[in-house]
Parts: C-alpha cells; structure tokens; sequence
C-alpha cells in the first residue's frame, strides 16, 4: 500500500527513546483502518478489521504476546510509532529505503504486489494528466516523478471521489485496494490501459522502531514460520481471492 514526510520522525528517533520490551508489556500495534482490505473499520462492530488485523493477532498468538491495536491517521503514523505512541505499524506500508532510513521492517507479508491506475475512461494519459494519490505513499512519489500533476488527499477514499467528481483524470493507489471498487463501480471505473500492473516498492512489512530488535526479531520469526507451514498464504487468499499474488 502505501514519500513520507519523514522530519518529525527523525527527530524523534534521535531522542534516545528507549527501547519498548517485547516481553514486559502489552503490544501496540499501530494501523490506519481506512485501507480496506488491508485494514478497514467493521460497520457492525465498529473495530479494526481486515487482512493485517487477522495477520497481526495470528502473530501476536503465536508469539505469546498480548497485543492491542491503535488507529492512527496515515500521514503522521511513522513520526507517532517513533514517538513511542505504538510499537508496530501494519497499514500496508511498502518497504522502501526512504522508510528504511527511519524505521526498521520486518521482511515482507505479502509479495510485491503492483498499484494501478483507474479512470473514468482507459484512454487517459497517466504521464500528463491530474493524478490522485493518497498523501506521503509510494504511489504519491512515484507521480511525482512523472510529467503528470499530484493531487493529493489524505485519505484514499477521497483520491477515489477525486476522480467520480472531476478534480482528477485518475487515482494510482494498490491494485489490492481499487480492485474491489473498480468492480462494484459497475463500469464507471475502469482500468487505465496498460496501467493496470505498476510494480512499486519491495512488499509490505510491518515497521518497527530501529531500537527494538528483540520486538522485530520476534515477529519476523512467526512471519517466516507462517510463510513455511502455508498459513500466510491461505490469509493472503482469503482476503484478496484466488488470483492474488502468494509466496512461493
């Protein structure tokens, strides 16, 4: 899912925070709940929800640690785990050496998975045209990168009605998170031509402060372990269906 404004971060992190012990105390895992199926809110239940959340409490179980999960909007979540306001962040965050810089990650969940464009129309020009992304992604940097103009949104549904209203030509976000709305749109969305498998970043990890090793070897242990036994996998396709990418 998802360059950050990475200033408030660093600062942070070179106030010698001390480290959270993995052992010692509850978990906090840190997630957005506004990218759906990766993390949403329950309209029933009004809890977090999704693919991450049953991810994140599978490794917390296997771990034997107590976790609880807290929300935090997608533009200040680095600078806030750095804070110490949480100890994790899972909120379909690609992994990429900008972030690197600032956190640790554990290895990736899920494979690199592309991002997309959707339109209105598949003829759009993606390199000249007003593209919607949500704020400090991956997808935001990459535009840009590019001739096109970046409007950008704090929230991904907003780069969605972006779009439907007129204010961009079309959203670039993980393919994972339009496809659902791409569907149901009944054929007012569609896929740009050719823009549809746009590879960006190395997968999505969950992040950690750097101080925290014990935390981050920990979690990294129960990923490879679920990765072996086929658990990871059978989650993967269970929340993004038979075609998603899975570990070989």
């Amino acid at each position: 899912m998802k360059s950050l404004t990475l200033a408030a971060a660093a600062l942070a992190l070179t106030a010698g925070l001390a480290p959270v012990s993995s052992l010692a105390q509850t978990v906090r895992m840190g997630t957005e709940g506004a990218y759906a199926p990766y993390n949403f809110i329950d309209d029933a239940t009004g809890e977090v929800t999704g693919f991450e959340i049953e991810l994140g409490n599978a490794l917390c179980e296997r771990a034997g640690l107590d976790c609880t999960w807290v929300r935090n909007d997608w533009d200040s979540i680095i600078p806030n785990l750095v804070s110490s306001n949480y100890d994790t962040i899972m909120a379909g965050m690609n992994i990429n050496e900008e972030r690197q810089a600032v956190i640790a990650f554990t290895q990736p969940y899920t494979p690199a998975t592309p991002s997309a464009y959707a339109a209105l129309s598949a003829d759009v020009d993606v390199e000249s045209a007003i593209i919607a992304a949500q704020t400090s992604t991956i997808q935001s940097g990459h535009v840009a990168e590019t001739g096109a103009v970046l409007l950008e949104f704090p929230n991904p549904d907003q780069t969605i009605a972006a779009v439907r209203n007129g204010e961009a030509d079309a959203v670039l976000a993980d393919r994972d998170f339009l496809a659902p709305i791409v569907e149901e749109s009944g054929g007012e969305l569609v896929w740009v031509e050719g823009m549809d498998q746009v590879v960006l970043g190395e997968g999505i990890g969950m992040g950690l402060r750097q101080s925290d090793t014990e935390l981050l070897e920990t979690f990294d242990a129960q990923i490879t372990a679920m990765k072996e036994d086929g658990s990871l996998n059978e989650l993967i396709l269970k929340w993004f269906g038979e075609d998603a990418l899975v570990f070989e």
